[in-house]
């Protein structure tokens, strides 16, 4: 299980901006120097970081929507850490 504190609150880092791009066909992130296409698991996630909610509101949120997929909750940890590496999001 992830090392994630589900108290904290994800924020998108300075200089990045989530959209739905109709050209893409994708939610993205857009940052000064380029674009990064998410898949639909990424995108979902992502619209659920607004800066007010904790990792657990996320997380019970998409619960909620997709009861039927196992280990959500563990998929959605692993994408924010990973998401916090590659410096995409950071945690109050």
């Amino acid at each position: 299980m992830s090392g994630l504190n589900t108290e904290l609150v994800p924020v998108l880092r300075r200089g990045f901006r989530f959209q739905w791009e109709p050209a893409q066909g994708c939610h993205v992130l857009l940052y000064p120097e380029g674009m990064i296409k998410l898949n639909d698991s990424a995108g979902a996630i992502l619209a659920e970081v607004d800066g007010q909610r904790s990792i657990g509101a996320i997380v019970a949120d998409l619960s909620a929507r997709f009861p039927d997929v196992q280990g959500i909750a563990e998929d959605i940890m692993v994408f924010l850490e990973v998401a916090r590496e590659r410096f995409w999001i950071e945690f109050r």
